[in-house]
């Protein structure tokens, strides 16, 4: 139960007096969720710090009871993964050769485009917004035959460059729509000002649009470095062999332990695969729900 006070500078404040019911209930199904999808996480990460010999005597849940730290070195260097016996490494670059690259071009494209249609009216400004956010509502499934044609064209199959470019594109549905959607509450006034002093739209983008940016934009660098390094469906389809992401990696890595199964060791490369997005969930999460709540208000 809350009681209203008036505090020395005469706002309102609450005082609890109590915990309701209902709270702890809140509490409870709060809990009760978070351990559902940690739970996962937490069978992972043990399973990675114990042995193979181990899990085989027990099972896939228990605690370590040594600390298995060897997995992580071989799970990065050592174990084979589609014939080549260097870990998850290569694929960990490849990933980041194109995670990076597409991020910062989407990104910046998104950035342009939303600033284009939301503040540079011209004819055909909405249907063009519309066919580019259509990629939205799109399966990605109905999109590889295209793709396949493209890179095909373009000589782009298996390679990294190919994947860049389809995440870029691919990208640009999310990054107009979160861009637009901020740009339109800034006056146009400041537009018609800089207009008038003689700035085109480029001086006007970089000079004003983009310095008032900075919350859209982490939002959209989040958003895009987390499903972009996440994606597998692009990456086993157009890469193969040392050109594939760390995702379709992990998929070759179950296939090779298969016969003879190495759990810790498939546990550890999981863990190592997810850690940069773990790491931009924890230092960056704060940042991503303040930047579409800056959105969202103005």
């Amino acid at each position: 139960m809350q009681h209203g006070v008036i505090s020395g500078d005469g706002s309102l404040r609450m005082r609890d007096r109590g915990f309701a019911p209902s709270r702890a209930l809140i509490y409870l199904v709060v809990t009760l969720f978070a351990a559902a999808y940690l739970a996962p996480l937490v069978v992972v990460v043990l399973n990675s710090l114990r042995t193979d010999e181990e899990i085989a005597q027990s099972s896939m849940i228990g605690w370590p009871q040594h600390l298995a730290w060897g997995n992580y070195a071989l799970a990065w260097s050592g174990f084979c993964v589609a014939e080549t016996c260097a870990g998850i490494r290569p694929y960990m670059l490849n990933s980041a050769l194109i995670t990076i690259p597409a991020t910062i071009f989407s990104t910046l494209l998104g950035a342009v485009a939303g600033y284009a249609v939301s503040l540079w009216r011209f004819r055909g400004d909405v249907w063009v917004y519309g066919i580019v956010t259509l990629g939205l509502f799109l399966p990605q499934q109905m999109r590889l035959l295209p793709w396949t044609i493209v890179l095909r064209d373009i000589g782009l199959i298996n390679t990294l460059t190919g994947l860049v470019l389809i995440h870029t594109i691919q990208g640009l549905s999310f990054t107009v729509l979160f861009c637009r959607n901020y740009y339109i509450a800034i006056p146009h006034e400041l537009i018609r000002a800089a207009r008038v002093d003689g700035a085109g739209f480029f001086r006007i983008f970089w000079r004003i649009i983009l310095p008032l940016s900075s919350p859209i934009l982490i939002v959209t660098v989040i958003w895009q470095f987390t499903h972009i390094w996440n994606e597998f469906l692009y990456g086993v389809t157009f890469t193969t062999g040392q050109q594939q992401p760390v995702t379709a990696a992990l998929i070759a890595l179950s296939a090779a332990v298969a016969d003879i199964p190495h759990h810790g060791v498939q546990s550890a490369a999981v863990i190592i695969a997810a850690l940069p997005t773990l790491l931009i969930y924890l230092f960056g999460g704060r940042y991503f729900v303040r930047g579409l709540t800056a959105g969202a208000v103005k």
